[in-house]
């Protein structure tokens, strides 16, 4: 099977196996896992940022940064399609007292003059909007690539009214690969941002959280808190440090191949896509114009041995990773191609 699903379906190469191995291990509760202190110091360089810390998955780094940065009654703004809103469980709402507010979007992107629109005048009727948050690239609707100035502008804006601003970056990466602007770039100024692991970088599991001193020990407290605290973590940190010598410039390819795949099936009857589409790893496209569901689209792709991922009534996601390659992206994209015009000569 060609697994396009997502980018979370990759498995440890050999030699992130062997490296995980061989790694150097101690307690990184007590600070002396040197793999996972490794791990962290080096992330935290690559964002531009002072400290980090190791978490199990991203959703607890959206969790923590935001309970870090809220009290509870707070607001949050968000787009309406970002994964703090959609699938981490209300997590901020059931752990941190805190409702989200969230922006609607065509392809997950909003603007500066939103966020001001959005931010509350101080009432005591109202909750107090205390953060917004940025995912790069987009998830849900379509993996588009922020515009750096664009980000910048709702960074200032959101500082300027007593808010902090936060990234979701759990594929910053490839953003980063997409446009060349490095990851500091995109980082500076903002008050917390974190990479994932368990994505492109093929790991079996983690993220790191980053920030200011300040902000990380206290993230650590929220990690005990919320039970992410490990012990020979130096394991998995193994296979970020391994993932970041060795998979980081290939990132590249996975971007080449989502729009390789888009070109294949973007002249095809009845399918829609966004002017934005194929910037990253993720291609995003409707099927409602074949007068189908996208659940019957994804399951005759699978009968046909390729995996893509229905979303709502009537779209489609299908994501490149280290695990398929461009001879498998030119399988997908006959399946993907011979699917479409199936359905299209019903009408």
């Amino acid at each position: 099977m060609i697994d396009l699903f997502s980018d979370t379906q990759t498995r440890p190469t050999p030699g992130m196996r062997e490296a995980m191995a061989r790694a150097e291990v101690g307690d990184e509760q007590s600070g002396s896992d040197p793999s996972t202190n490794a791990l962290c110091e080096r992330v935290a360089a690559m964002l531009g940022l002072e400290a980090g810390v190791f978490m199990p998955s991203g959703t607890m780094c959206n969790l923590a940064s935001i309970l870090v940065h809220t009290r509870r009654g707070d607001e949050i703004i968000v787009d309406d399609q970002s994964h703090i809103y959609n699938t981490e469980a209300a997590g901020a709402a059931t752990l941190g007292g805190v409702s989200v507010r969230a922006l609607p979007t065509r392809v997950g992107l909003f603007t500066a003059e939103a966020v001001a629109a959005a931010i509350r005048a101080p009432q005591r009727t109202a909750p107090r909007s205390s953060l917004v948050s940025i995912e790069q690239t987009t998830s849900f609707s379509g993996g588009t690539v922020w515009d750096l100035a664009e980000m910048r502008r709702i960074r200032d804006v959101a500082q300027a009214r007593g808010l902090v601003a936060h990234i979701d970056g759990a594929r910053l990466l490839n953003a980063v690969a997409a446009t060349g602007i490095p990851a500091a770039d995109y980082a500076r100024g903002f008050d917390s941002a974190w990479i994932d692991l368990s994505k492109g970088l093929g790991c079996p599991v983690g993220a790191v959280l980053c920030g200011s001193s300040a902000f990380v020990e206290a993230a650590w407290q929220w990690k005990y808190r919320l039970g992410g605290a490990m012990r020979q973590s130096g394991v998995l940190a193994a296979a970020g440090l391994y993932a970041l010598d060795h998979h980081l410039d290939r990132l590249a390819q996975d971007n080449a191949n989502a729009a390789r795949l888009h070109r294949a099936v973007a002249d095809l009857p009845g399918l829609g896509f966004d002017p934005t589409a194929g910037q990253s790893n993720i291609l995003y496209f409707s099927v409602e114009g074949l007068g189908i569901t996208a659940a019957a689209f994804a399951a005759a792709c699978l009968e046909e041995g390729v995996r893509v991922r229905a979303l709502g009534t009537h779209h489609i996601r299908a994501t490149t990773h280290l695990d398929v390659s461009e001879t498998e992206i030119e399988q997908a994209s006959e399946v993907l191609r011979a699917t479409a015009l199936a359905f299209a000569a019903r009408d």
